[in-house]
């Protein structure tokens, strides 16, 4: 069993689970951010010079001011040891701007997850948005991921399926198009986190309906391919619980039959991993019943999507430790699989990130 410890310190005890929270994004970043971007994005529509770097200060206090009454208390009152974490997803916004634009603005908010990972080596570890632009191939974005993965520490990345906002213009996620970027996934030895970002599509909500869209899709488009043949050891991931894909599992394994492609556990096996985004017990219940338990992975996507508090339970809807922990037919290695030892086996770089950030 999980037991509470001291802030600030990380603990792996070796009869108990650590508590690894795979999906978080830094949602309470400091105002001189947001001013930076949108003087960023006031250059871009009056085709002006990018503001400098050098324009964008933020203290190391006031970064801490930003976590301790967020991300950190919520990490002591839950009972979270570690969480994966990268910069605001429904802020990346690569449809603003062109590539030189998402580039700088992605070194921008990947360097300030360094800063928060340098900070607090105990409690977080980076992973990094990609400077990806409508039909800018995804090769471009390799430089930066590897930046980050070799100078920066960060163990993963959120790839994004649809840059252009809600137009979905790119190709699938199966198309070649995308060979470039799987292949330096694959020699990092990193996973990729599928995430779109901001909608400017007025027909779909950003949380509420593009992101789960998005999820569904990216599913879709892996089951008809064969993805995992020319790539058999990258690693994906579905967040937000898999979109609506559990709740239509057999819709899905129907049309793999229908398709003659190979039952969904196969599919999924060794490449395609969902996590526990999903804010109420029946979802979490039937995640766990119809998803490979091999292939969940913890997160709370803290301080996210859905910030309040269930007027049902009295607790906050993200806190979803909560409800896999009463999951009554999860087994003890069930939920270590889920807290710590799927997250473990995706995130192949955190073994050594623990250990450095255990001599702290």
């Amino acid at each position: 069993m999980h037991r509470a410890q001291p802030r600030g310190l990380l603990i792996t005890y070796s009869v108990g689970i650590m508590i690894i929270d795979c999906h978080g994004h830094y949602t309470t970043e400091p105002k001189n951010l947001h001013r930076f971007r949108q003087d960023q994005i006031a250059a871009v529509k009056e085709k002006k010079p990018l503001p400098p770097r050098a324009a964008l200060k933020i203290s190391d206090d006031e970064i801490r001011a930003s976590l301790e009454g967020a991300q950190l208390k919520l990490q002591r009152e839950r009972g979270t040891d570690l969480t994966i974490f990268s910069p605001r997803a429904s802020g990346m916004g690569h449809h603003i701007g062109d590539e030189t634009v998402s580039m700088e603005w992605s070194q921008v908010c990947n360097d300030l997850i360094h800063r928060v990972c340098g900070l607090y080596p105990q409690n977080f570890i980076g992973v990094c948005q990609l400077p990806q632009s409508p039909g800018v191939p995804p090769k471009n974005s390799a430089r930066e991921l590897e930046r980050c993965v070799h100078e920066l520490g960060f163990v993963g990345c959120n790839l994004n399926p649809d840059p252009s906002g809600g137009a979905f213009s790119s190709p699938p996620l199966s198309d070649k198009w995308w060979y470039p970027i799987y292949e330096k996934l694959v020699e990092l030895d990193v996973p990729a986190m599928i995430h779109v970002s901001g909608s400017c599509n007025p027909a779909q909500h950003t949380t509420g309906a593009y992101y789960i869209n998005a999820d569904t899709m990216a599913f879709m488009q892996l089951l008809m391919s064969d993805l995992f043949k020319d790539f058999p050891t990258l690693k994906l991931i579905i967040p937000h619980g898999g979109g609506a894909v559990p709740f239509h599992w057999g819709r899905y394994r129907g049309l793999a039959l229908n398709n003659n492609r190979p039952p969904l556990d196969e599919l999924m096996r060794n490449n395609v991993y969902f996590d526990t985004c999903v804010y109420h017990l029946p979802g979490i219940e039937l995640l766990t019943k119809v998803v490979p338990i091999d292939n969940i992975l913890f997160a709370s996507e803290m301080v996210g999507a859905v910030k309040g508090i269930d007027p049902e339970t009295g607790h906050y809807f993200d806190d979803t430790k909560r409800y896999v922990d009463q999951v009554s037919w999860l087994s003890a290695a069930d939920k270590q699989k889920i807290f710590e030892g799927n997250t473990r086996k995706v995130f192949s770089r955190l073994k050594k990130k623990l250990a450095t950030a255990a001599r702290f």
